[in-house]
């Protein structure tokens, strides 16, 4: 058993980083000043902002320009495929080249339905050829496609830059090969609910230089006892935030029996060596 922690505490590490969250999602913007507030409170001070479709890059952007610690990420979401224009891939690439940035989230899902996957997998391998081309790191949606992930990135490799596979749900034995092509395992707090043994085992496998933590806010809400605020309802939804890192990461902690400042300094230090080089204005990172 985990000992729960939704509480902050007298010795709350800060600096922590949110390495896959949505913050222009409708769910988060309404409120977003009072989100990141409660989200510094609890110690996160960067985020890593996925975009997902053309309709919500230049949100991404805005929110980037705006608020310090925002690395802004765009990319085509297998879910938003089917409404892409003839132009998603120059209007893609122009907003690669208009602020640092990276690519994602893009990949790979057999869940949804209906889906087209031939047309999946083109996005995919056109996303994968252009971070390659432009040496941007990449961030893989993969559900229920691992084997498929693999086929493909045998024939379109990831860029040298790297790759997080953002909310980690893949079999440990594919963990290895991911790794050779420079993979980062992110993990959301999920795997702290009481079902996910497997899963918690599986986290016990990455390398410990690999090894990231996420909130995928406002989706992908924690246990009760890992969540640093109370979830607002949006749509009929709870709707999860970035401060909920604060927990999980101590939930984490426990679980590969580390203290909190302890996976905190590896975590911050896996973060920069994956993103440093968006980080201009901090000498940890420049050395990274």
């Amino acid at each position: 058993m985990i000992p729960p922690h939704n509480g902050l505490g007298a010795s709350a590490p800060l600096d922590l980083v949110d390495n896959h969250v949505h913050l222009q999602d409708e769910a988060l913007t309404s409120g977003l000043e009072a989100v990141l507030d409660r989200s510094r409170a609890a110690g996160v001070r960067t985020w890593v902002c996925n975009g997902a479709s053309e309709k919500d890059w230049p949100r991404v952007a805005e929110i980037a320009a705006r608020q310090p610690g925002v690395i802004p990420c765009f990319g085509l979401h297998p879910w938003h495929i089917g409404s892409r224009s003839g132009q998603w891939l120059d209007q893609l690439a122009q907003w690669l080249e208009s602020i640092p940035s990276a690519v994602g989230e893009i990949g790979l899902d057999r869940w949804i339905k209906p889906r087209d996957e031939a047309a999946q997998e083109e996005v995919f391998r056109a996303q994968l050829r252009l971070a390659r081309e432009r040496h941007l790191p990449v961030m893989i949606h993969c559900v229920r496609a691992w084997d498929w992930l693999l086929e493909v990135l045998r024939k379109e490799p990831p860029p040298a830059e790297g790759m997080l596979l953002h909310a980690y749900s893949g079999p440990v034995e594919i963990i290895e090969p991911l790794v050779q092509w420079q993979a980062r395992f992110s993990f959301a707090g999920t795997l702290l609910h009481d079902h996910n043994l497997r899963l918690r085992e599986t986290l016990e496998r990455i390398p410990k230089d690999r090894l990231l933590l996420e909130t995928d806010s406002p989706d992908l809400l924690p246990p009760p006892d890992y969540r640093v605020v109370e979830p607002v309802w949006f749509q009929g939804k709870a709707r999860n935030e970035p401060a909920n890192l604060r927990a999980i990461q101590a939930g984490v902690a426990a679980w590969l029996k580390m203290s909190e400042t302890e996976l905190a300094g590896l975590l911050w230090r896996n973060h920069l060596a994956f993103l440093g080089s968006f980080h201009p204005g901090n000498p940890a990172a420049r050395a990274a």
